[in-house]
């Protein structure tokens, strides 16, 4: 399978997360040779889910050449001061590797944390609009509708310039054509179908060859929640556990999710290939040790 290809690290769990794990996981992923790291964002949660922020910096430290992601951190509920430090931190201590998702989230997330679900577009694009500006300006003055900062300074900059690279997440039409304007990459989630990322990825394309920007050089991923097992039923039954218990949803299982042995696996991932995936985040939801080396020798054989 000829593209790059990314890990999830464990981070979200119906069971607790050994750090053995994760740390296997990271440095086998960098030794088999996936491009990068990824987890989600998920403060108040029913599961077991770690802070990415953390978790990264600590992958950043057991690894060297990995790049790290989170895909998504949903950006209007988040100060984007806050975030655009954090990930130029993360970038300065991993010496070039951070990668950062947004999207806009679900209506749950803004009712957490008390942020109105109104003008929640235009909240995300200031905060894009102010990470951009902390990170590349000596200096930053801003005046927005919701955020306004007066010759403000971050003095630590990221290694990488212009800047981390920014991954938009959605699936709304919308979305996706914004990422085209505001990101250097889209993902569709794992949560989403393998039929709605069909229907995203030619408006994509459509909207890059419109802005003049070549879509082969753009990353389009795809989120993959999947288990691989010399036994169908049995992977079958370790996706479904998870698509039931954390997702809440059990038709995921099949109608976002790929399970089966290791060539039933690699039909399906080729499939999104050839729907226009030039990157997978491929996402074991259990086994996870185990699942980076299957996943490897499967995509390289």
């Amino acid at each position: 399978m000829n593209i790059p290809l990314g890990m999830s690290l464990p981070h979200r769990s119906p069971d607790p997360i050994d750090m053995t794990a994760v740390r296997e996981v990271a440095q086998r992923a960098e030794a088999l040779g996936f491009r990068d790291l990824w987890v989600t964002e998920n403060a108040v949660d029913h599961v077991y889910s770690f802070d990415p922020a953390v978790v990264l910096t600590y992958a950043a430290a057991v690894t060297t050449k990995i790049r790290l992601g989170v895909a998504v951190s949903v950006l209007p509920i988040r100060n984007p001061i806050h975030v655009a430090h954090q990930v130029a931190t993360l970038d300065y201590v991993s010496n070039g590797r951070a990668i950062l998702g947004v999207g806009l989230g679900r209506n749950h997330h803004y009712a957490e944390f008390q942020i109105p679900t109104e003008r929640r577009v235009r909240r995300f694009k200031e905060g894009v609009e102010l990470i951009k500006a902390l990170w590349t300006e000596p200096k930053v003055t801003y005046r927005g509708d919701f955020y306004k900062l007066d010759a403000g300074t971050m003095v630590l900059k990221p290694v990488q310039k212009p800047h981390p690279p920014i991954w938009l997440g959605g699936d709304h039409p919308d979305a996706v054509r914004r990422a085209v304007t505001v990101a250097d990459g889209w993902m569709g989630s794992g949560g989403s179908s393998t039929e709605t990322f069909s229907r995203c990825v030619p408006i994509l394309r459509a909207e890059l060859e419109k802005a003049g920007r070549d879509p082969a050089t753009y990353p389009i991923s795809k989120r993959v929640f999947m288990s691989v097992h010399e036994r169908a039923d049995v992977a079958r039954d370790e996706l479904n556990r998870w698509f039931t218990t954390v997702y809440r949803n059990p038709a995921g299982t099949d109608a976002s999710g790929i399970h089966g042995t290791a060539d039933q696996v690699r039909e399906r991932l080729e499939k999104l290939v050839a729907l226009g995936a030039n990157h997978l985040l491929l996402n074991p939801v259990c086994r996870y040790a185990e699942q980076v080396e299957a996943l490897a020798a499967l995509v390289a054989s």
